[in-house]
């Protein structure tokens, strides 16, 4: 354990608002610091008490629960507390985005009346990338899923939370892949997706390929450069798993004008592109790292050009050529327009996309505009069957229901065969309808509308929500099922696995 600083305070209780900032491996007060969310669970307490009780740790010798408060605004209260309940602390965290600050509201609270004495430290052996509880019940990816899911419910522009859920199935990894990736799916989406939804597409490739949760999903960490220190050592060499699906699934796509040299070659650029482990050794736990001594040494050739021996940049230098690669442009362009419009995406609405995300240098608003002004996506008859994800999060949009527990939502997903950051493989959960529309499929739907319906119908009229989700494009055949159902409950059950509710 790192060495206790000056005490927070000496008392019987404590409650005390305090701004964190980390320098170098030690916490300081300052006001209004620059806060990296990964750095906080490696902020821990010591307790000082009596002399016969000596000091309690936070992280060893207390039992921890999490209370989530605003998952749409990241606040949520962690309450630690120790074994024989002789001490709590509550923290309470509280994003402040204006000045990119997290508020930590600490309270300590003792079952005696002895003092004792409050310490922090920084402590780097602990894994903490992501705000995450370390209970085996709840953990990053369950409280990071509330925030997504709440986000996509509440969000006043839909469209950019659709924006959202296509590139994260771009660029996916899976939760199952292991505890780290458990950690890391919530703040991949946070901080590799969300932040260039509507930036540049090599701004997103580069935060989205230098992300831990990618370099170890697709076991980056384990590449070593054959002609490296570390590959000499230990006799291991590449693994070619990333710089493939780089070019395969993340840019270029299947006949984009690359060979498996070029594989070979990118796969050697990017050995040494690792994530910092628990020990905190080539850097902050949990952060992205270029290590040297696995780097492959030398200058490389990748698609015909030459990428001259300069580090980490080496490799950053071939994401930003690919990135504006028209094959790049084509494949993205038919992948978006095969999501929002048809399974089969018009040609002429590829090339007119392809054609913006060339000029304007991989623009994603500028793309994301060209696809709504287009006449495709008004007068394209809505084919476009809505994926388990879509149809959940349309349903709580329509009924006002914000969860205060993801659990119905992501059991919900389960059930539908599309758990939140979980697909089978890198190439992310089918967009197409033939994955969603089997019969099993549908009648798994109608089993979850029918439950829905069993909670809510009572104080809903069915026909007035057709009018709110449907109004003109309600067809006669809906408007005839939804009011000569039995009961509301069955009116509403219909209406939600009515056509025009499922598709989009």
């Amino acid at each position: 354990m790192t060495a206790a600083k000056d005490a927070v305070g000496t008392s019987t209780s404590l409650d005390s608002k305090v701004w964190f900032t980390l320098a170098d491996g030690v916490m300081s007060e300052v006001f209004y610091p620059s806060v990296d969310c990964a750095n906080l669970q490696a902020l821990q307490f010591v307790i000082v008490g009596p002399v016969a009780e000596g000091a309690v740790s936070e992280s060893r010798d207390m039992e921890h629960r999490i209370e989530v408060l605003d998952p749409h605004a990241l606040s949520f209260r962690q309450i630690n507390t120790t074994f024989n309940h002789s001490y709590t602390i509550t923290k309470t965290y509280t994003v402040d985005p204006e000045r990119n600050t997290i508020l930590i509201n600490v309270g300590v609270s003792s079952s005696s009346k002895a003092p004792f004495a409050v310490y922090v430290y920084a402590d780097p052996s602990i894994a903490n990338s992501g705000m995450h509880d370390t209970s085996e019940s709840i953990d990053g990816a369950f409280i990071a899923s509330e925030g997504n899911i709440a986000s996509a419910l509440i969000a006043d522009c839909g469209f950019t939370e659709r924006l959202v859920v296509f590139w994260s199935n771009h660029f996916c990894i899976s939760a199952n892949k292991g505890e780290l990736a458990r950690i890391w799916a919530g703040s991949f989406e946070r901080e590799a997706i969300r932040p260039h939804v509507l930036g540049r597409f090599a701004d997103m490739l580069k935060a989205a390929e230098q992300h831990p949760a990618m370099l170890f999903f697709l076991d980056n960490q384990q590449s070593l450069g054959p002609d490296s220190r570390a590959g000499i050592n230990r006799n291991r060499g590449l693994n070619e798993n990333l710089a493939r699906e780089i070019m395969e699934l993340h840019t270029l796509g299947v006949g984009g004008g690359y060979s498996q040299d070029d594989v070979t070659s990118l796969a050697r650029i990017i050995t040494g592109w690792t994530y910092a482990g628990r020990q905190g050794q080539l850097g902050a736990p949990g952060t992205f790292v270029f290590n040297a001594n696995a780097h492959q040494p030398g200058a490389q050739r990748v698609m015909g050009k030459i990428y001259e021996a300069n580090g980490v940049a080496q490799g950053e230098a071939v994401l930003a050529d690919i990135a504006r690669h028209p094959a790049t442009a084509k494949f993205i362009a038919s992948k978006f327009v095969r999501h929002f419009i048809a399974d089969d995406p018009p040609p002429a609405l590829v090339a007119r996309l392809a054609d913006v995300f060339i000029k304007s240098d991989g623009d994603l608003k500028a793309l994301a505009t060209a696809l709504t002004d287009s006449d495709e996506a008004w007068k394209t008859p809505l084919t476009k069957v809505r994926s388990p994800y879509e149809f959940l999060v349309a349903t709580g949009r329509l009924l006002a229901q914000i969860p205060g527990d993801p659990g119905r939502y992501l059991n919900g997903l389960n059930v539908l065969g599309q758990p939140l950051w979980s697909p089978a493989g890198p190439n992310g959960f089918p967009d197409t309808n033939a994955a969603w529309v089997a019969p099993e499929g549908m009648k798994l739907r109608l089993d979850i509308s029918a439950q829905i319906a069993s909670r809510l119908a009572d104080s809903i009229d069915p026909r007035d929500l057709l009018e709110l989700a449907a109004a003109d494009a309600a067809s006669p055949e809906t408007r005839r099922t939804v009011e000569r159902a039995e009961s509301r409950q069955q009116a509403l059950a219909l209406l939600l696995m009515s056509p025009e509710f499922q598709r989009r």
